[in-house]
């Protein structure tokens, strides 16, 4: 892998950081594109220092890396030699780099701030709700009491302040329409599958696409383990077959030479929400291709890449209505405008009485906590 397949990387005015935060914050964006492989994420960095001047005599990359290990972020681990006994081969053993959970912790939170930061910056987003009601917390807005609000909700500070602007010091004759109501939103407790596409086309036609699933994955780990801790979140990915993956896998996520089997994604979310005590239950899926695999009970695989097989589609329209069923939502987030695919993606959604968006790369992140947000104040009974 090159710097020149297809990413860009924004140096912008890092004049104010000291000569360590600005090569990290590039190393960040680096380590998550080579899916935590150290060496070849440090390759890329001095190649990108022989070609902005980065560095300087009073600070190398080599005291860049000297400090990645004295703070934590990387650790040294002895790698064996396969079969050499030399002591050429011996020596070779000193020094291979691997991530720490901090670091990985670390990726977490920079994937929060660049994906949910930038959206709290525009308030604006592709899924938002108005959506209020009588919940169990405040959304910070206020409005006057109607017939039928608890009075837990009333503001007593501004409603004295209003009754005493419009009747004068006596409170005795405070009106109801004196009455201040604070805004509740509904504070349910959410349990969420994402299922990421893992399958080859997440890499191919000059576009990486695995990149940002991964980035949406770990801000989305790191929004709900840190602000919804009562949530929970659980996260699969699918190729050939499907199977989950730890919090601390994400930055090692990587594409392999599979198909898509999505059938085998979507049993594997029903199976894990069916074990969830939350009511309210949903499924994140981010997918580039059509349904290609399906895994037979004899444990082989029945594949068709050639348009969309009618057997593979009916079983997954099969399991949008089991899930509907269920009242469990699928929102499938498309990277692909192929019209017959896209079609594809309306019918499953249809069957599944979820929601489809038709996404690029660019808008992904907001996309996906725009709809969580919303989804948190859906109450299912």
């Amino acid at each position: 892998m090159n710097l020149n397949a297809g990413y860009r990387f924004t140096l912008g005015n890092e004049q104010n950081k000291t000569p360590f935060e600005r090569l990290y914050d590039i190393f960040q964006e680096l380590i998550t594109h080579t899916s935590g492989d150290v060496d070849e994420a440090i390759d890329w960095l001095r190649q990108l220092d022989r070609e902005y001047e980065l560095t300087d005599e009073n600070y190398t990359i080599d005291d860049f890396l000297e400090d990645l290990l004295e703070k934590g972020f990387l650790r040294e681990e002895l790698v064996s030699s396969a079969g050499d006994p030399s002591k050429e081969a011996n020596d070779a053993q000193k020094r291979a780099l691997k991530m720490t959970a901090k670091l990985e912790r670390e990726l977490r939170k920079r994937a929060l701030e660049q994906l949910f930061g930038n959206l709290k910056r525009k308030s604006a987003g592709n899924h938002k709700t108005t959506a209020t009601g009588q919940g169990d917390q405040y959304s910070g807005d206020v409005r006057e009491f109607r017939f039928g609000d608890s009075i837990e909700h009333i503001d007593m500070q501004a409603s004295v302040q209003n009754a005493m602007r419009n009747h004068g010091l006596d409170l005795s004759n405070m009106q109801e329409d004196d009455l201040v109501i604070k805004e509740t939103e509904h504070k349910s407790q959410m349990s969420t599958v994402l299922m990421i596409d893992i399958s080859h086309s997440m890499i191919l036609y000059g576009e990486d696409r695995i990149t940002p699933a991964k980035k949406v994955a770990m801000a989305l780990a790191e929004m709900i383990t840190t602000r919804y801790p009562k949530d929970t979140l659980d996260i699969l990915v699918f190729g050939n077959d499907a199977w989950p993956i730890k919090i601390a896998e994400l930055p090692y996520l990587n594409v392999g030479p599979y198909h898509t089997n999505t059938v085998a994604g979507l049993d594997l979310a029903m199976k894990i929400l069916a074990r969830k005590k939350h009511a309210n239950k949903q499924i994140f899926m981010i997918t580039d291709g059509k349904p290609s695999c399906l895994h037979l009970p004899d444990g082989s695989y029945y594949k068709n890449s050639a348009g969309l097989d009618p057997e593979i589609v009916a079983q997954c329209y099969n399991r949008a209505r089991n899930a509907a069923k269920n009242n469990i939502q699928v929102t499938t987030f498309m990277i692909a405008q192929d019209p017959y695919l896209m079609e594809f993606v309306r019918s499953f959604t249809e069957a599944n009485k979820g929601k489809a968006f038709y996404t690029g790369l660019d808008h992904l992140g907001e996309m996906i906590f725009e709809d969580y947000n919303a989804n948190r104040k859906r109450r299912i009974k």
